[in-house]
């Protein structure tokens, strides 16, 4: 479970660290952050649905 955890942690955060560049904004911006660890908890959340 902790690998399929940490798996979905990282490929959500960095797909939700991309999203903001479709209007614009940069990679290190406030929003480019936000975005990164919501898609870091979504992942999660999958990983562990999957898991069960």
């Amino acid at each position: 479970m902790n690998k399929m955890a940490g798996m979905g942690a990282l490929v959500g955060s960095t797909i939700g660290s991309f999203i903001p560049n479709l209007w614009g904004a940069g990679m290190f911006s406030f929003s480019s952050l936000f975005f990164g660890a919501i898609g870091a908890m979504v992942g999660i959340y999958i990983a562990f649905k999957m898991s069960n």
